[in-house]
């Protein structure tokens, strides 16, 4: 690797790690402004980074669609079982200063899944099979993934060692879609359904427990 490679490179690496981490929680922004700065810089490093963009293709649509299906059945399952609802509704709300169709349907669209897919899917993982090959690249893009939810985790007082594994382990399935149909559609779509469902099946769930309470005897 050329030492100019190997510097912009690290630099490609770095760059979101110092963004989710350092910069963007000192901004001290509400979630609107989260989501407006995260696009932006988003769409201002996918054009600072030289990478191979992804094409969009049908293939891409029927993979993610079928992803996406099937992490919907998984919460709709959830829903259905008491003992796995229960469990949903004891979920922190992760969206509690906004409306919950702003949160879904403005800030994990765009804040979070058009942010993340086009750093990473569309612009990092690329650069890294490029320069290291798809198995290694493969391994740290999902690795810079997960420490990109380093800061995200704290804020809410999440687990940061689980966390940084459970979204490591979500980039490597995300890049795996990606190369699997030479696209971000799939991966994005899968991302989306994650995140949607992960924010509606919660409330969901809280409902459905205080309906069933209501209607049992002796509630009246």
């Amino acid at each position: 690797m050329r030492p100019r490679q190997a510097a912009g490179t690290i630099a490609a690496v770095a760059l979101p790690l110092i963004w989710s981490n350092a910069v963007l929680p000192r901004l001290g922004l509400g979630i609107r402004g989260r989501t407006a700065a995260n696009a932006g810089w988003a769409t201002a490093y996918a054009l600072a980074v030289p990478a191979e963009p992804g094409r969009s293709s049908w293939r891409g649509v029927r993979c993610g669609l079928l992803a996406a299906s099937g992490v919907i059945a998984g919460y709709v399952v959830a829903l259905a079982v008491p003992s796995l609802r229960w469990q949903l509704a004891e979920l922190a709300d992760r969206g509690p200063d906004v409306p919950a169709t702003e949160w879904v349907a403005v800030h994990i669209p765009i804040g979070t899944v058009y942010s993340e897919e086009l750093v990473f899917r569309g612009t990092l993982d690329p650069l890294l099979d490029h320069v290291f090959g798809p198995r290694i690249g493969a391994l740290l893009g999902a690795a810079t993934f997960g420490l990109w939810h380093i800061a995200p985790a704290r804020a809410v007082g999440d687990n940061i060692p689980a966390t940084v594994a459970v979204t490591t382990a979500g980039g490597f399935v995300f890049g795996w879609l990606r190369r699997r149909t030479a696209g971000t559609v799939a991966p994005a779509l899968l991302h989306l359904a994650m995140n949607a469902g992960g924010a509606i099946a919660p409330r969901l769930a809280r409902r459905i427990e205080a309906s069933s309470r209501g209607c049992r005897p002796g509630n009246n």
